[in-house]
């Protein structure tokens, strides 16, 4: 693509229509641009673009455009072609910081992701000068660019907040902090003596503030992983500098806006959280500062108002107060009863509290709110923060705490039981008490494991938490009624099971409330209880205990689906696909009606897949649906098909990339199902798998690889007698994927399936094409992987088409070859070897080579024998030698770059292991001794001198071994 201005007006053509609401214009121009992305200079015309055009939004455009296409393709994978050239790479490296510091700020933050994902990549060894070109920069004295450049660096290192030590982690930390850490400290200087000149100029102040924060950010991520030298020696500045503007007051910098967080509260969050990294992380240097931040940050709670805006301040000051009270040294700063006291009363009681925002998320936001107190993600919480904060005091201060809070949670029930209507906040606020004082330890997958033991939990359920599950009217009091069901929920693991039986019933019922959150939390909580495991690993709660519900368990869910605002409510698909998988038989009469029903759905959601979670268990029920009918009634196959073709159909037209790895494994999981030949409906699928396009998305390629390995075992004559061209197609992609070392294994399962059940005489013709292959891959890039594939793939042919045929095709590709494969690789490899079924694969094909193999025995080939036999006892009998050579790193599927939809594994779909000998051979240990007695009865004398002469003492003795279980001897 030239750089001209007909290739720029195109560009802005196109980028216009992407942003058409009507997909019949977006989704062609999308994938044009997706088409034209690999041409060099197509990234130069983005930031020629976003540099140039008149139009804003065209500009704006552009730069999403760069930085997702940055995103995408600027790692650099093994065995896949650089998707950006290298003269592009050079220019953009080239021009991008003076882009991003010269645009406007909304381009400005998408051109600074895009450096951070270039960074993460090529900083240090492939951009050394990167933070001195940026460093420089600060003596600009313009604050645009200034911010424009701390933005870009917060977004480079705050990765290591989250990195796990490494030698070059360290070493890049120390580059940062040598050219970095100096600059930053000056400039935060700087930047507050500014404020002093400007502290009457509102609109520098907001300049100035900005880039405060930014350095804050900076200074908690440089000092996460240690304590650097430099800030140690520095810490008196930045802590001096830290606790005045914790204590500062700019009446200018107040803001209106009850909802939306100002720049003097975001600032103070910050430094609470760079006060409480290094409370916890390096609390000898900082003990001389720690008083004065405790006192500064109790003034702040005591004195900040309820507002939302200071949610994310409050939070973070008390998990500062958290995470000190909970250190040994500094317990005796909180050991005075009237602190305790104090603390519960002023911090934890107000912080706890159900304020109007919370009711007003809790009816017209329920996702949001959802998201939040469900799934821990309520991290910036005040209820959260409160909450740790009890469980911090309680390590030390357990009697004391617990004892003042039941008095408040006492006082708040007495409140509400005299008018519940007016009260019912102080009954939430008193259960999210109970709650956090109960808790000591908890995980996603048993609730509350660790319970205080001076909380009566028991008690509490049947005396407030049962009255509201059982009150007839399922929409009154809707937050006590989410309250209720999110304790049980929470407390599974502490109530006995006749309470939760109790509650299953009651839980359905309110599947059908009129409150998202309600009806949520009741799919959630009975798809807890329905995974509780009881004592012998079945299910907690079994079928039949669920049968006088299970009808009514079905019909609210998947009526509850249909309420307003639930119509792709995760939890409501994860409780049906875990019902289905915990009743087991007794849904097949229901069946028939809710096949339509998510058949229904899965077209509706098919036009625009927008929650992945939803779609996955969407998915997941099916393939449920699918195993638990066919395996009473195989023959219901067909209806399934009937029911589900249409929509896959629709699904494979329209190039739904996010449901095309699914649809495969629904298909192999019905094909699988299929007893003798493959039905027509399939075949005319066929050669559509084999188009190049679809084998280009990883995601596809383990569903792909199992669909087709499905149709070879129920399909293989029928491919041979009427596809017979599409066999070179076949051949293709598993030429394909055994040139790349993420998916070789996936070539592997094919070529074996090929070799497996593909008549014989249909590929002839391409055998020696396909060891031409594997020899050339061994030759170019050997990897441990590769080898254990190549051992099985070698022997899975001896076993199916004989040892003669083996020897003659490896010496038919190069003289002596036969000899040269197993004294370099199966020899030495064989014990790498893993899994059941592959080392019985391996075991039977070398017990072939060495018995049925005349050139084993009288030609050159002979000197191999003993220690193939040696190799082949070590296989029976040594443990596995799972060693990787130090230079062999793989790249997992996980890791590859982009936006391509990763493989998500269906649970339900799963394969069941196929052993290509089956019954022919029960024990490989004996099938040896039988070969070897038949082999001496043929020549006799020569095997027992070949043994006795060549095999150590300790193989020899295994080996009498087989001889006796097998009940025979050598001659």
């Amino acid at each position: 693509m030239e750089l001209n201005e007909g290739n720029l007006q195109t560009l802005t053509e196109f980028l216009k229509k992407t942003l058409d609401p009507d997909p019949g214009v977006r989704r062609p121009a999308e994938k044009f641009l997706e088409s034209v992305e690999g041409n060099q200079n197509y990234p130069l015309l983005l930031l020629m673009l976003l540099e140039k055009s008149q139009n804003n939004v065209i500009r704006v455009c552009a730069a999403v455009t760069f930085k997702n296409y940055i995103k995408r393709n600027w790692r650099i994978v093994e065995d896949e072609p650089n998707k950006v050239s290298d003269p592009d790479r050079t220019a953009i490296k080239a021009n991008i910081i003076n882009l991003m510091l010269t645009s406007p700020e909304q381009i400005q933050k998408q051109l600074s992701d895009a450096i951070s994902i270039i960074g993460r990549e090529d900083f240090p060894q492939k951009w050394p000068d990167l933070l001195t070109e940026m460093v420089t920069r600060f003596q600009s004295g313009d604050f645009h660019i200034i911010n424009g450049v701390l933005r870009t660096a917060h977004s480079l290192f705050k990765r290591y907040r989250h990195e796990f030590k490494s030698n070059e982690l360290w070493s890049e930390i120390k580059l940062v902090l040598d050219t970095f850490a100096s600059p930053l400290t000056d400039l935060f200087k700087a930047t507050i003596d500014l404020c002093q000149t400007h502290a009457t100029d509102v609109n520098a102040l907001k300049v100035l503030f900005s880039s405060l924060i930014l350095i804050c950010k900076l200074f908690y991520s440089l000092n996460f992983q240690d304590l650097p030298e430099f800030f140690e020696d520095n810490m008196e500045t930045w802590m001096t500098n830290f606790h005045a503007l914790l204590t500062l007051d700019n009446k200018l910098l107040q803001t209106d806006d009850e909802e939306e967080a100002g720049l003097l509260e975001l600032l103070k969050s910050q430094i609470c959280d760079n006060a409480a990294l290094y409370a916890q992380k390096y609390d000898e240097e900082f003990q001389p500062y720690l008083p004065r931040f405790v006192t500064a940050i109790w003034n702040l709670l005591v004195s900040t108002g309820q507002e939302v805006k200071y949610d994310l301040l409050v939070s973070n000051a008390i998990q500062f107060l958290a995470s000190v009270c909970e250190r040994t040294h500094y317990k005796h700063l909180f050991e005075d009863q009237n602190t305790l006291t104090s603390i519960c009363e002023k911090v934890i009681v107000p912080n706890m509290e159900f304020r109007s925002a919370d009711e007003e998320a809790f009816e017209d936001n329920s996702e949001e709110y959802i998201r939040r107190d469900l799934e821990g993600s309520d991290i910036d919480t005040r209820r959260r923060a409160a909450c740790d904060l009890v469980r911090g005091l309680c390590k030390f201060f357990e009697g004391p705490v617990t004892a003042i809070f039941s008095g408040y949670v006492n006082s708040m029930l007495a409140e509400y039981a005299k008018n519940p209507g007016q009260n019912w906040k102080h009954k939430d606020a008193a259960i999210y008490l109970v709650t956090s004082l109960a808790s000591k330890g908890q995980t996603q997958k048993h609730g509350i494991t660790q319970a205080n033991q001076l909380v009566n939990l028991n008690e509490f359920f049947v005396n407030h938490i049962l009255t509201d599950l059982k009150s007839p009217n399922i929409n009154e009091f809707p937050v006590l009624k989410a309250d209720a069901i999110k304790y049980v929920m929470i407390f599974r693991s502490q109530l006995p099971k006749e309470h939760l039986l109790q509650a299953v019933p009651l839980l359905i019922n309110h599947l059908q409330a009129e409150s998202s959150v309600e009806h949520t939390y009741a799919a959630h909580a009975l798809e807890r209880l329905f995974t509780m495991r009881g004592p012998n690993n079945t299910t907690l709660i079994t079928p039949a205990e669920m049968a006088p519900f299970t009808e009514q368990l079905l019909t609210n869910l998947f009526k509850a689906l249909a309420l307003p605002g639930s119509t792709e409510n995760e939890y409501i698909m994860k409780a049906i696909m875990r019902s289905f998988s915990l009743l087991q038989e007794s849904i097949i009469p229901y069946i028939p009606t809710l096949i339509g029903q998510l058949t229904q759905k899965l077209l509706l959601v098919s036009k625009n897949p927008s929650k992945p979670h939803f779609n996955h268990y969407l998915f997941e029920s099916l393939c449920l649906s699918i195993r638990i009918t066919c395996k009473a009634n195989p023959a219901a196959v067909s209806s399934f098909e009937d029911a589900l073709f249409p929509v896959f159909t629709e699904i494979l037209q329209n190039d739904v990339q996010e449901f095309l790895p699914y649809v495969f494994q629904v298909m192999s999981l019905l094909l699988e199902i299929h007893s003798i030949s493959i039905p027509s409906s399939y075949m005319g699928l066929f050669p559509h798998l084999l188009q190049p396009v679809l084998w280009e998305r990883t995601g596809n390629i383990p569903p792909l690889v199992r669909l087709l390995q499905a149709f070879l075992e129920k399909g293989a004559s029928s491919i041979s007698s009427s596809a017979a061209e599409k066999i070179p197609g076949l051949l293709g992609v598993f030429q394909k994927l055994i040139a790349s070392k993420a998916n070789d294994h996936q070539g592997f399962y094919l070529i074996n399936s090929i070799i497996e059940y593909m008549p014989p005489e249909s590929i002839t013709q391409y055998r020696k094409q396909i060891f031409i292959l594997l020899f050339q891959r061994l030759q170019n890039s050997k990897t441990t992987k590769f080898i254990k594939s190549f051992l099985v793939f070698v022997n899975l042919y001896c076993v199916k088409y004989g040892a003669i045929a083996l020897q003659e095709i490896f010496d038919e590709i190069q003289p002596k070859m036969f000899g040269m494969v197993l004294e370099k690789i199966i020899i030495p490899e064989i014990q790498k070897v893993s899994g059941t079924i592959e080392k019985k694969i391996c075991a039977v094909g070398i017990t072939k080579i060495l018995t049925e193999c005349p050139a084993m025995m009288d030609t050159d080939y002979t000197k191999l024998w003993a220690p193939l036999l040696q190799a082949l006892i070590g296989l029976f009998e040594l443990p596995e030698d799972d060693s990787i050579p130090d230079d062999e790193h793989f790249i997992d599927i996980e890791d590859t770059p982009g936006y391509q939809t990763a493989f998500s594994q269906l649970a339900f779909a799963g394969k069941k292991e196929h052993d290509p000998i089956g019954e022919a051979v029960g024990n490989p240990k004996i099938l040896l001794a039988q070969s070897l007695h038949k082999l001496s009865t043929a020549c006799p004398g020569r095997v027992p001198s070949m043994l006795s002469t060549s095999l150590n003492a300790e193989g020899l003795q295994f080996l009498q071994g087989y001889f006796q279980v097998a009940n025979v001897q050598l001659v």
